[in-house]
């Protein structure tokens, strides 16, 4: 097998879109009536990525105002494109250091993102600096080992396929989405109240190329793993993972999506 990619590879908004992005629109309202704030506030999105949680919090929270960063400039563009609304703007920031002034906003919240952010501690110090006092920070992450579906066939496919993918396994390599470790990595930041619970989405394909198709793009961990590929490594790929899923009378394939979502108090 070709060695697995090292980078992530988060350079194409439209790829993103079509490969999680789609079932990140579900999670996203899920979490918005779990927070249940009200209208007027602040908001700032961390890791906005394509703008889906930037628009449901426009769509669905009326906000004052909503700020959306992201250190992918090709997401931030994409964002822009997509959310047009005077109440929101969209910067290239990462999440320990935004750019923001202090308590300068009301929610910061972060969508399937901070698995990805190298220090999570520091990122929280952040979220914390620039939260008014009483304020909430929330986030959720999919829990790769064992209820986002889609990614749990396929890495358990890889890995029967290529034993080194292993390390790649995002159940293995971002710890932080197992059952209860976000919430205590928030209680430990010093975050107050501090909840979490599991968000359950269908995950509906309405044929199996529906669902391998952007594995080929190249966005994302999976996808940057399938481009390394040869030929003819890729087919077998592609092949065994059809094996092991069942496909409905009308061709679709029917699988869930689960993210933990945790929620805590600025003191």
């Amino acid at each position: 097998m070709t060695d697995a990619p090292r980078t992530d590879g988060w350079s194409s908004g439209e790829a993103y879109e079509g490969y999680i992005g789609r079932w990140s629109r579900l999670v996203a309202a899920e979490f918005l009536d779990w927070l249940d704030l009200p209208g007027g506030l602040d908001w700032l999105d961390v890791g906005c990525g394509t703008g889906v949680l930037s628009r449901a919090i426009l769509d669905r929270r009326g906000p004052r105002s909503m700020i959306g960063l992201d250190p992918s400039a090709a997401f931030v563009d994409h964002a822009r494109r997509a959310v047009a609304d005077g109440r929101a703007r969209f910067l290239v920031a990462g999440a320990d250091d935004t750019g923001v002034s202090d308590a300068s906003v009301d929610v910061v919240v972060s969508g399937l993102v901070l698995n990805f952010v190298p220090d999570l501690g520091a990122a929280l110090r952040e979220a914390q600096r620039i939260t008014r006092p009483g304020g909430s920070v929330a986030a959720y992450v999919w829990d790769y080992a064992d209820g986002m579906h889609l990614l749990r066939r396929f890495f358990d496919v890889a890995i029967e396929l290529d034993p080194t993918m292993r390390e790649h396994d995002e159940g293995v390599r971002f710890p932080i989405t197992h059952e209860g470790r976000l919430a205590s990595v928030f209680e430990a930041a010093g975050l107050l109240e501090v909840e979490q619970r599991p968000i359950d989405v269908p995950t509906v394909f309405r044929d199996f190329d529906d669902l391998w198709n952007p594995f080929l793009r190249g966005t994302g961990p999976a996808p940057g793993y399938v481009a390394s590929l040869a030929d003819a490594e890729r087919a077998r790929l592609r092949d065994r993972l059809r094996e092991t899923l069942v496909e409905a009378p009308d061709g679709s394939i029917h699988l869930t999506a689960r993210a933990w979502a945790v929620r805590g108090r600025v003191g």
